[in-house]
């Protein structure tokens, strides 16, 4: 769909532009907990605590895990407390672990300061967004979650390149506080303003009004403990956590991979926009395709872009190929992200979607735990980047493989109808 029929659809009215303005601004703040922009921390943060690629990736993992242990507690009270005072809370969240890392004394309230970034960022401020943009919309929500995402594009293209010349030019520390600043004075006001009235409509007892009461009669939900017993969502776990543990691991240690293949970290965070773009077309793209087919059978081939970057490290040195290596990964981040979100809400319903995509989102951030440490240690053990990738590429094969079984599970038993 072009870029003016989003347009179109985000004006449509002032509801559909509040919402998923919102949407986009959460998703954007999000970036301060998001692996791409730590990242790019990482070589100031080891040099000034004397850190190896394994101890700085067993801090980040210990802190992600952290999180994800308390990502299905924090992330169902969406579904409990109004979205506006939510909302509040995890801004207030943003703000406290950006200042937090900022001052951040030693290696052990380092793993305090993860866990803070992780959890209000990556896991909180993403999560708050979706889901008041996947209640809202029923018949265009496809392309409501791809419009939504691109505040995390936005923040992917931009945010890291502006922290490379910031830690550059002034001090990582200064990066960091300065980032608390803007969550506090630009983001937390900005997020208030645009839920304005509408958080009502947005909470899981109410169904907006963008949707008929025939929709809203006819829309199932399922409990958090009823998907639990859903043998398909268990199929769709390693598809699930392929993005986040080798995304993770890629962007964590970029400046490190950048190095090994002589492609240099100002050239791989300069290109990050490439990154963003691969994001941006494919979410809009799959926006529609979902609307008019189902998330369903979108998502068969998002693991497939991704398996080709990693063929591309594996067997190319020459440092123009970092520009379609992000390409590709942008691909798979874009269609993942957005159909996901949608399948859920398409198989289990709205009702408890908070709960449920605080589930998903939890599986998501343990595996990002994983990912530093999993590139990591082998790269201190010698083993080489391009060795790393082939591997990782094999796990995105077999993941596809349990996808594929999965969807094809929930089109038999007619989940996808009966559900979204």
């Amino acid at each position: 769909m072009p870029f003016a029929s989003y347009l179109r659809f985000a004006l449509a009215s002032t509801d559909n532009t509040r919402v998923l303005a919102f949407g986009f601004i959460m998703a954007f703040a999000s970036s301060v907990g998001q692996t791409y922009f730590i990242g790019v921390f990482g070589p100031a943060i080891q040099d000034e605590f004397g850190l190896s690629h394994t101890a700085w990736g067993s801090i980040y993992m210990a802190g992600t895990l952290l999180s994800a242990l308390l990502l299905p507690w924090t992330g169902q009270q969406i579904d409990r407390i109004t979205l506006r005072r939510y909302t509040m809370l995890v801004c207030a969240g943003l703000v406290t672990a950006a200042a937090f890392m900022a001052l951040v004394p030693s290696t052990v309230f380092l793993i305090v300061a993860i866990l803070l970034l992780r959890q209000a960022g990556q896991g909180l401020a993403i999560h708050t967004g979706t889901t008041a943009v996947a209640r809202g919309f029923r018949a265009d929500r496809g392309k409501a979650v791809a419009f939504a995402t691109l505040g995390f594009s936005a923040g992917g293209s931009l945010l890291p390149f502006l922290a490379v010349l910031t830690i550059a030019a002034v001090d990582w520390r200064i990066t960091f506080a300065a980032s608390a600043a803007v969550l506090a004075l630009v983001v937390t006001p900005l997020a208030w303003w645009l839920l304005g009235r509408r958080q009502e409509d947005l909470s899981p007892q109410e169904t907006s009004t963008m949707e008929s009461a025939t929709v809203r009669a006819s829309e199932g939900s399922w409990t958090r403990a009823q998907v639990l017993r859903d043998w398909r969502f268990y199929f769709m776990v390693p598809a699930m956590a392929a993005p986040s543990i080798i995304v993770t691991a890629l962007f964590f240690h970029h400046p490190e991979f950048a190095r090994a293949k002589e492609w240099g970290i100002d050239w791989v965070a300069g290109s990050y926009w490439i990154y963003a773009a691969g994001s941006v077309a494919a979410s809009l793209t799959a926006g529609p395709l979902i609307d008019r087919l189902s998330a369903a059978q979108i998502l068969p081939g998002s693991l497939i872009s991704m398996l080709l970057a990693l063929f591309i490290v594996w067997a190319f040195d020459h440092y123009l190929w970092a520009l379609p290596y992000l390409l590709l990964l942008g691909l798979t981040v874009g269609v993942n992200f957005t159909a996901l979100t949608s399948l859920w809400a398409e198989v289990y319903g709205v009702r408890h979607f908070g709960a449920i995509r605080s589930l998903a989102t939890s599986i998501s951030v343990f595996s990002s735990a994983l990912g530093p440490l999993a590139m990591g240690a082998p790269m201190d053990a010698g083993v080489s980047v391009e060795n790393i990738c082939a591997l990782m590429a094999l796990y995105c094969l077999a993941a596809t493989v349990s996808l594929v079984i999965a969807l094809r599970g929930y089109c038999r038993d007619g989940a996808v109808s009966n559900a979204g």
